[in-house]
């Protein structure tokens, strides 16, 4: 007798879920026992591409790295259970420049030819069904098979295992946004609140326009990517020719300025070798800090850490690779630099002795409020001031000679892959790696500064305030005291917090209202191990698992590089093995029953 069909519901189906079929068909062939399961992809969008990278948006709008440092595929450096099994990167697959940075679509065929591989990889006894509909809810006992019900249909699916991986959600508004709507409602203005930019509709954005954009990370890339490009204007050279329909964006946020440009060279263009890492910040450190009795406070307990091994892949870097800008020996400075406590006087004191020249010295803080202390007396003077920081921000992130800055983003990628096994330390940390590892390709950079030259981009400056009265929006910033910028639209440019609370996906707010636990910071609290979905209860539940955005383990932002050993390969792997043990462990019981 043929053992029973047995049944995996993935809710979502976009690159997280495309990753996870690709480690369930690379675990159950090394495995070599007999799979009878049926796995169903519940998502109304492609499955692969899913909702962000489906072939339906702009072809204007692009990835945001570079072709060569996206791969769906595991190689040698990767540290996983399952067996390695490699592939090509983007840029591979495609046939392109790895420097370049491609479009939206191409990574979407990318994604869906990925998809298809994993699927014809599977074992024979593995069927996937597409199921192209939204997921409502999740019902079952803890020791019975779940009920997946779907939009517009009667009956639901019943899976042994359910894995929530919906990526990025929407959200309801906050107080502050639902006060902005309803004060925008009243007085016939425009409000955008947060979300994705690709979806939103800017046609309430009128030509010629004021508007006052808050957020300056890739959000706002893509809306002025939108209102310009996207309405006709073109670039020559270093000129914007405007179509006459776009509006004017004052744009701020709370550091003022965009997100560091990508780094427009590589490891081979300067001498040296890359930061040994991790070194003050590895698996020793966190199991640390795990083992707490107390917990830990990000600021106090990981942030020193943290800084400590960014300012060593830093120094490292100018040590080995400019040493003519440095008054030590690398040895004595990496003992002495070992020695010293993380942000104290006498680790200050060791880098101004041994680095000659601030400019070469790793101010974290400094990098975190850039324009603190600047102010200008003018607008005008603020436009100037503004370009002139993107001018030196592009030309110091594609010279050689500040190859530290290299160093540090390696550093953080370390870092990031660390800190992970902490769980929910907050939102301020990940916006922190972002603006300085994640921020837009250079060529963006300069079409900003086109546009800014052509006023269709102004600069409203540091801690950018917005309040709603006398029928307009009104914006205000520190960096010119007293300038008031009104407008009859406002674009909250950032992403929705992905938070149970919040969030308008109706699956987990009823998973939360049902007793999974949430994280301080609304996220969906997982079994680091594998993804089991944890409960107020204590335990976890053993047939629901998640990954993703929405939990707290969700994994470095953007798509895997290349061998970096991806903390997002081993979390889909873990979770992987996990889900085919508990098949496996189910059918046994089954059959022995």
């Amino acid at each position: 007798m043929s053992a029973a069909r047995q049944s995996l519901v993935i809710v979502g189906a976009g690159p997280r879920a495309t990753g996870i079929l690709e480690r369930v068909a690379a675990n159950a062939r090394d495995d070599g026992g007999e799979l009878r399961l049926d796995v169903h992809l519940v998502d109304p969008y492609p499955p692969g591409a899913g909702r962000i990278w489906r072939r339906e948006q702009s072809p204007l709008l692009w990835m945001n790295s570079q072709a060569q440092d996206v791969t769906m595929f595991t190689d040698d450096t990767v540290r996983v259970d399952g067996p390695v099994r490699p592939g090509p990167a983007l840029h591979e697959w495609a046939g392109i420049d790895g420097r370049v940075f491609a479009d939206r679509r191409s990574q979407g065929r990318y994604l869906r030819w990925v998809y298809e591989k994993a699927v014809a990889a599977l074992p024979e006894g593995v069927v996937v069904h597409h199921h192209a509909r939204r997921a409502l809810r999740v019902d079952g006992p803890r020791d019975g098979r779940q009920q997946v019900w779907l939009e517009g249909r009667a009956r639901p699916l019943l899976g042994d295992a359910v894995l929530l991986t919906q990526g990025h959600l929407d959200a309801e508004l906050d107080a502050e946004q639902r006060e902005l709507r309803a004060y925008a409602l009243r007085h016939g203005l425009v409000h955008l609140p947060p979300d994705f930019t690709a979806d939103s509709d800017l046609s309430a954005l009128a030509p010629g326009r004021d508007v006052l954009v808050r957020g300056f990370g890739l959000a706002f890339v893509d809306l002025m990517v939108l209102l310009t490009e996207g309405r006709g204007g073109r670039y020559e050279g270093d000129r914007y020719i405007p179509s006459g329909r776009e509006p004017v964006l004052h744009v701020g946020s709370r550091r003022g300025v965009p997100y560091h440009s990508k780094i427009g060279y590589d490891w081979d263009a300067a001498t040296g070798g890359r930061p040994p890492l991790p070194r003050f910040l590895g698996p020793a450190q966190i199991d640390e800090l795990l083992a707490r009795p107390g917990g830990f406070d990000f600021r106090a307990d990981v942030w020193p850490l943290v800084d400590k091994e960014l300012g060593y892949a830093h120094y490292h870097r100018l040590f080995t690779a400019h040493p003519e800008r440095t008054a030590m020996a690398w040895t004595d400075f990496e003992e002495k630099y070992a020695a010293a406590t993380p942000l104290g006087a006498e680790l200050h004191a060791l880098v101004a002795s041994a680095v000659p020249d601030p400019a070469d010295r790793l101010d974290l803080d400094a990098l975190d409020h850039p324009l603190a202390g600047v102010r200008h007396t003018s607008y005008d003077d603020l436009q100037a001031g503004l370009r002139a920081y993107v001018t030196a921000d592009l030309d110091r992130r594609h010279d050689p000679a500040h190859s530290p800055d290299l160093a540090v983003f390696t550093g953080l990628l370390s870092v990031y892959g660390q800190v992970m096994r902490l769980g929910d330390i907050g939102d301020w940390w990940h916006g922190f790696f972002s603006y300085l590892a994640s921020g837009p390709p250079g060529p963006r950079l300069r079409q900003l500064l086109a546009l800014s030259r052509a006023g269709i981009v102004k600069f409203v400056g540091a801690d950018m305030r917005v309040s709603a009265e006398d029928g307009v929006f009104r914006a205000t910033g520190a960096t010119v005291p007293g300038h008031v910028v009104e407008a009859r639209a406002l674009v909250e440019a950032r992403l929705p917090q992905p938070t149970l609370a919040r969030t308008r996906d109706r699956l987990l707010r009823e998973l939360h209202a049902d007793g999974a636990l949430s994280t301080p910071a609304g996220l969906l609290a997982v079994d680091p191990d594998d993804g089991r979905v944890l409960y107020r209860d204590g335990g976890a539940h053993p047939r629901r698992f998640a990954l993703g955005p929405h939990t707290d383990a969700r994994g470095a932002g953007g798509f895997t590089r290349p061998r970096t050993n991806s903390p997002s390969f081993r979390q889909n792997d873990a979770t992987a093995r996990a889900i085919l043990a508990f098949l496996r462990d189910l059918s046994c019981r089954t059959t022995a029953a």
